[in-house]
């Protein structure tokens, strides 16, 4: 599928609570959302390093520090929200520019998930969003990951194209 055949609803999503979110996930840990800051690259990496790599979709993120860094040195030229429990990064979502449209990537360190910290990350990234004049988003996600394909569909996103292992959806702010 290319750029000029995604087509994106007409409807604009709901409107999203802009960061910082603070809340107690469902192991009862106190969690903060708040937008990427310079001071947050190192905690970032080391939440990278240590990410599972059952966990790893579509060879992100990558395996080693060094190809982190690399990784990640790009995403900053998106918008970035973290997720932190305490001092330690345990969440990543961000919106990286694309044409005249954004794709979203999300992570939650596996420690972290099923707790309700991906659903409240996704809706602070696209509250900062919103708040930033982004108005289209995409993503492409394993057709076979029903936990995030439902999330994805919770705040909003359609599916639009299909490729042979992925799904791609669309989401108009």
């Amino acid at each position: 599928m290319t750029r000029e055949d995604r087509e994106y609803p007409d409807e604009e999503a709901d409107s999203f609570r802009e960061p910082p979110v603070s809340f107690t996930d469902k192991e009862d840990r106190e969690i903060e959302i708040r937008p990427y800051e310079d001071g947050d690259f190192e905690a970032l990496v080391e939440m990278y390093t240590d990410f599972d790599p059952a966990d790893r979709a579509q060879g992100i993120p990558p395996a080693t520090e060094s190809q982190v860094r690399d990784w990640f040195e790009n995403l900053l030229e998106g918008l970035n929200v973290v997720a932190w429990h305490d001092d330690r990064a345990v969440g990543h979502a961000t919106l990286v520019p694309d044409e005249d449209s954004y794709e979203l990537a999300i992570f939650v360190h596996q420690e972290y998930q099923r707790a309700g910290t991906g659903s409240r990350l996704i809706r602070a990234l696209l509250g900062h969003g919103q708040a930033n004049g982004v108005e289209q988003v995409w993503l492409t996600v394993e057709r076979w990951n029903h936990a995030a394909v439902n999330l994805y569909e919770s705040v909003g996103f359609e599916t639009h194209g299909t490729e042979s292992f992925e799904l791609e959806m669309v989401l108009r702010l």
